[in-house]
């Protein structure tokens, strides 16, 4: 009896130290996931097949063209693009958050001069590759602002992000001319793409007017968009356009921003033509998360924000759906992404240091999944969220940008792209022992245990299960045990390719830290990285036996690692 209390009070005393110093990232209890391939929960639409980045002269350059390919090879879909900078005044230099097409200058008389050579160039580019241009209708042409000088900015990691807000982010000294502007635009587009091309896109005007993107007021954007949209549809009346893209609305006066532009849109006086209401074919908003470096112990590390970014998504949608005129409007997520600035270094920024390895990929699964399961609770149309990230030209390898490639290497993240390339068709039912509840980790992110859960798709004669390990703790922890249960089956025999993204699959990171982190790899290590970068295998291909419609498979999955387990038959 003694020897009882003495390890009772143990016990009490162990759980007690476990709880002051914060949750327990070890091994969790075996997790099962059970599949129902016969159970719909809608369509699996591609709404990941989205991407972005400030610099758009990178589209045709060496390492941007590489990348580029390699997303159009991601899904049989095509996938969207969308860049700033279109319309901003320049000789075409790229730098980081910058760009520029020199697509309006003016005489000394005043008069207008359209350029169209860099704008198709880009456009050129994306559609060489069966890529669509989600159009973003910006900046400000110098010769056109109401404040030009200072224009070109001079940014860079370590300065003031607020000072890349010059001459371009006022508004025009004349609408007309900049209406008339757009309508040439998108003329120009039909005559040299074609009508059924042009209309395939989405065009949008700004980005982010509700911060220091737009030096104007928010009635000022509202009249910009009135002359916009009416340049755009008197040039092709089928043409597709919307707004606002404001940044992720969780705060009263971002959420402010959204409503009073839907309300302009739909029961507001129309400042280009005078009447009632503008068209709005799309809603665009953003949503991003919040990284921060926290303390732990003797040790620092990064803490995601998941939640951030899923309460953003939340508030979005909750708004749409609160004008019944625009419930089944589509939404585009215009960036959806952990943090707000791609070009902002890990080396400057610590809290970005999640940008290289795997958590950046287990956060990707994770918060994609959620965002389909936020577009089914509102009831909203989801029609494509934006990942804010491509590559950065002539930076040195791995240097801590939001990218999905570095000098030509593929990173992890891409990789959880790939996979998402393989899922399609209906949505199918999934339940895991290790999922938190929608609500939950959308409020409080995933602080205690790990989220181990799972997306599953069906389409043809294959499923295909997108399994996660996540933690907002960037800290070492066993692996968790999974058994996967797959019912709805044909009975007989089912091939499995069960691909992994971790420390040791699919990773390129790890690959250059092994090589010793060159920054100027020989031809045979650039090579072996190439390889690292593309999506591997876990193991050889494998039959399994299906009875009754049902298989299981067990495996060990890393903290941070994700799995593609594709059924075929």
């Amino acid at each position: 009896m003694r020897l009882t209390r003495i390890l009772v009070v143990l016990l009490l005393t162990s759980l007690l130290v476990s709880s002051l110093n914060g949750p327990s990232f070890g091994q969790t209890a075996p997790i099962t996931i059970k599949v129902n391939a016969a159970k719909s929960r809608g369509p699996m639409k591609p709404v990941w097949n989205w991407f972005g980045y400030d610099e758009p002269n990178y589209t045709y350059m060496k390492d941007g063209r590489k990348l580029l390919s390699e997303i159009a090879a991601l899904s049989p879909t095509p996938a969207f693009v969308r860049v700033h900078n279109l319309l901003t005044t320049g000789d075409g230099t790229a730098a980081l958050k910058w760009g520029s097409t020199n697509a309006y200058t003016e005489d000394a008389t005043g008069k207008p001069r359209y350029n169209w050579t860099i704008v198709d160039r880009i456009f050129d580019t994306l559609l060489e590759r069966r890529m669509k241009p989600l159009v973003e209708i910006g900046f400000m042409p110098e010769a056109l602002s109401v404040k030009p000088q200072p224009y070109r900015h001079d940014w860079d990691i370590g300065k003031t992000y607020n000072s890349i807000y010059t001459g371009w982010a006022h508004p025009p000294r004349d609408y007309a001319k900049w209406s008339e502007l757009i309508f040439q635009w998108v003329r120009h587009s039909v005559e040299k793409y074609g009508r059924a091309e042009v209309e395939s896109w989405w065009w949008e005007l700004w980005n982010e007017p509700d911060i220091g993107y737009w030096q104007g007021t928010p009635e000022e954007y509202f009249k910009l968009y009135d002359y916009t949209a009416d340049a755009v549809k008197r040039a092709l009346p089928t043409a597709k356009i919307g707004g606002p893209h404001v940044t992720g609305p969780l705060g009263e006066r971002t959420q402010k921003f959204l409503r009073d532009f839907l309300e302009h849109c739909s029961r507001g006086k129309n400042a280009a033509t005078g009447k009632t209401g503008t068209p709005l074919d799309y809603i665009g908003f953003h949503a991003k998360g919040a990284p921060r470096v926290v303390t732990q112990g003797a040790d620092n590390h990064v803490r995601m924000g998941i939640s951030n970014q899923l309460r953003a998504i939340s508030n979005g949608f909750h708004i749409v759906a609160s004008f019944p005129e625009y419930r089944n409007t589509p939404i585009v997520i215009g960036e959806s992404d952990p943090e707000g600035c791609a070009a902002c270094s890990s080396r400057v920024y610590p809290q970005n240091g999640y940008r290289n390895g795997t958590m950046y990929s287990s956060y990707t699964a994770a918060q994609i999944a959620r965002t389909y399961e936020l577009a089914d609770l509102h009831g909203v149309n989801l029609l494509g969220a934006v990942t804010w990230a491509f590559e950065f030209e002539d930076q040195p390898y791995f240097d801590g940008f939001r990218d999905l490639a570095t000098n030509g290497i593929d990173k992890p993240v891409l990789n959880v792209f790939r996979m998402l390339g393989q899922m399609g068709g209906e949505r199918i039912a999934v339940e895991s022992t290790g999922a938190m509840m929608l609500e939950a980790i959308r409020d409080t992110g995933v602080r205690a245990n790990p989220e181990v859960n799972a997306l599953a798709s069906r389409q043809g004669r294959a499923v295909s299960v997108l399994v996660w390990n996540y933690h907002d703790d960037d800290l070492p922890a066993s692996p968790s045990e999974v058994e996967v249960v797959v019912e709805g089956l044909p009975n007989g025999r089912t091939l499995l390719h069960h691909y992994r993204v971790d420390g040791d699959h699919s990773n390129s990171y790890e690959a250059w830290k092994k090589l010793g982190s060159p920054q100027r790899p020989t031809p045979e290590q650039y090579q072996r990285l190439e390889r690292s970068g593309q999506l591997q295998l876990l193991s050889s291909p494998e039959w399994l036996h299906t009875a009754n419609g049902r298989v299981t498979l067990k495996f060990s999955l890393p903290r941070q690692g994700v799995s593609l387990l594709r059924f075929t038959w």
